[in-house]
């Protein structure tokens, strides 16, 4: 009787077997799956047509650095090369000038908004006897309140043409002048 029991199970485990193999054999150790199938993350980056990973920028004073330091040679070297007209020139200025201050406009609304949840936050916080935190969110506002005085220094000197807005003036047209000089040497070199 017991021979009965070995003999179909000896049998049966074979024919399991092939589909528990089967199984594991579906999920193919050898591949490699992304994170992002499975998990949604907000910060993650973005890749440039070069592949390299780009921090996703948020609307923080770092926005408007990253905008300020950007060299914009290249863009004027090739914007000269596809139209070489100084109207089109002060055109482009003209528009990196209204890029920075959409720029702007957009880090202030930023630490606005946060300066009022913060306040939120200070309030009901400090209702509820938490002091430690009340300090902390206090150092916070007081951070992004330095922050808006920088941003409101550089609104500043944008309107009047003068500090760290220059840069991009700078940059820009150094690059357009630069593409003006090499049409001007490829136009002689080819003559003579």
């Amino acid at each position: 009787m017991f021979n009965f029991f070995k003999n179909n199970k000896a049998e049966a485990l074979p024919a399991s077997t092939n589909v528990q193999n089967q199984e594991v054999n579906r999920f193919n150790p050898g591949v490699d799956i992304p994170e992002n199938v499975f998990i949604e993350n907000d910060t993650e980056l973005q890749v440039n047509s070069n592949n390299t990973p780009i921090k996703k920028p948020d609307n923080s004073i770092e926005l408007l650095f990253d905008f300020l330091d950007k060299n914009h040679e290249a863009k004027g070297y090739d914007d000269s090369l596809m139209n070489p007209d100084i109207s089109h020139l002060e055109q482009n200025i003209e528009a990196l000038k209204n890029e920075l201050v959409r720029t702007i406009r957009r880090v202030k609304t930023f630490y606005e908004d946060f300066i009022k949840e913060i306040d939120f936050h200070i309030d009901s916080r400090a209702r509820s006897g938490m002091v430690d935190v009340v300090d902390e969110l206090k150092m916070k506002r007081g951070i992004a309140q330095s922050h808006v005085q920088k941003v409101l220094d550089i609104e500043e000197e944008t309107k009047n043409n003068v500090g760290d807005s220059q840069g991009i003036i700078i940059s820009y047209t150094r690059g357009f002048m630069n593409g003006l000089s090499a049409i001007s040497h490829h136009a002689m070199l080819k003559r003579f």
